[in-house]
């Protein structure tokens, strides 16, 4: 039997391969099996500190109440306490003086997004847009770079995620609520806030006068059972 080699030049060869695996790409692509690898390299967002520790992070969102950022800064500075206040890039553009304070005076300034919208309805390029306008404007106010970002009504999907790891951000939620916005009292917010305190806690609050009534109250009530009181870094920290 008389056996016929056909000669391959090396580059049909090379482009034979290239073709099988832009092939195999593209059946991995439109599998779940893409996306499973992507969810398992997401960081997840973080809910909770350092559980050994006993200390609890206060975390104020800032878009609005701007009347009453000052006199929650009269009170921490009272208590010799620093906080991580996420502002939104809009708001710190309209209130410099009140921004440098914040970082003046020893608090964490966190990224909260430029115009207050929900996350898990932009794309990736939305996302990164909303986070890198707000961390300039920032920086150029405070010389401060963010690294910490809470999504605007705590909305999030894995684009959110992925936008924010993909600019060196770590997401930040919540394991208590103040729920203050809802401005139906200062006891509310006293009690939701004293009903479970844990090492690590991460507490949600807003700029309203219900909360600067509350505080005295729930930093006092804290420190007694033990807790010192600090920025969410600190309380994330191992």
């Amino acid at each position: 039997m008389k056996v016929i080699f056909i000669p391959i030049r090396r580059n049909t060869v090379i482009h034979l391969l290239v073709i099988s695996f832009l092939i195999l790409l593209l059946i991995f692509l439109n599998t779940g099996e893409a996306m499973s690898v992507l969810n398992r390299t997401l960081s997840k967002p973080i809910y909770q500190g350092n559980s050994s520790k006993p200390i609890i992070a206060f975390e104020c969102n800032v878009v609005w109440g701007t009347e009453y950022i000052a006199p929650m800064l009269d009170i921490l500075k009272k208590y010799d306490i620093h906080i991580t206040f996420f502002v939104g890039g809009d708001w710190a553009k309209d209130n410099e003086e009140l921004l440098k304070r914040m970082v003046e005076e020893g608090h964490e300034i966190g990224n909260h997004g430029y115009n207050h919208k929900h996350h898990s309805r932009l794309s990736l390029d939305e996302n990164r847009k909303e986070i890198l306008d707000t961390e300039k404007v920032i920086e150029s106010i405070t010389g401060v770079k963010t690294k910490l970002f809470a999504p605007p009504y705590g909305e999030y999907n894995d684009t959110t995620v992925q936008a924010a790891d993909s600019l060196g951000y770590r997401t930040i939620m919540w394991s208590i609520d103040t729920i203050d916005w809802r401005r139906d009292g200062t006891d509310k917010i006293i009690q939701r806030v004293l009903k479970n305190p844990h090492n690590g806690a991460l507490v949600l609050m807003h700029p309203t006068a219900d909360t600067i009534s509350a505080l005295p109250v729930i930093i006092e009530r804290l420190m007694e059972q033990g807790y010192s009181i600090g920025t969410v870094s600190d309380a994330i920290a191992e």
